[in-house]
């Protein structure tokens, strides 16, 4: 009974191996749009800064098109406190290193001009 109950734990043993995913389904990763992530996470902005950073209320500044670059840095200082804007200091408080980058890409990327598509 024992050999038999050993074989039968070697059997499933055996199938559970087999059946699991080999190291190429383990290491095969998604591939991600940091593009459409950005897009993404700009829903929030959306309201101040208008649809694609396009602002329609002159008090809160057209983002559409700025260099990636000037947003991370201008993201990072609203986040640490180094520049002060009480709305923007509040939204930045809780951004990730990820989030500022892929917000800045997204918004780097659109047209500042609608009619410029």
């Amino acid at each position: 009974m024992k050999w038999q109950n050993l074989m039968g734990a070697l059997f499933l043993c055996t199938g559970l191996v087999a059946c699991s995913p080999g190291d190429e389904a383990r290491t095969q990763q998604v591939e991600r749009d940091p593009l459409a992530e950005g897009a993404v996470r700009a829903r929030v902005c959306m309201g101040c800064h208008g649809k694609q950073g396009i602002s329609r209320v002159a008090s809160y500044p057209s983002i559409a098109g700025l260099e990636e670059a000037y947003l991370v840095a201008q993201l990072r200082a609203y986040r640490s406190g180094e520049r002060e804007n009480p709305m923007m200091n509040a939204m930045a408080t809780n951004l990730s290193d990820e989030d500022i980058q892929l917000l800045s890409l997204y918004f780097s990327t659109q047209h500042p001009n609608p009619e410029s598509r």
